[in-house]
């Protein structure tokens, strides 16, 4: 399955400590080192790193 090597599901962790976790895809070939985005905290309530786990 192409679609899956290529694309694969990638959990984002939140870097504030509350657990919360947005679920994405991601392009290897454009991004092959581990993501990292700035996105909301509903948790925290403000805008904070989210880091790539495997």
């Amino acid at each position: 399955m192409a679609r899956d090597e290529l694309r694969p599901v990638v959990k984002l962790r939140s870097t504030a400590g509350t657990g919360h976790v947005y679920v994405t895809r991601k392009n290897r070939r454009n991004d092959p080192e581990r993501l990292v985005l700035r996105k909301y905290d509903p948790v925290a309530r403000r805008h904070v790193d989210y880091r790539e786990e495997r």
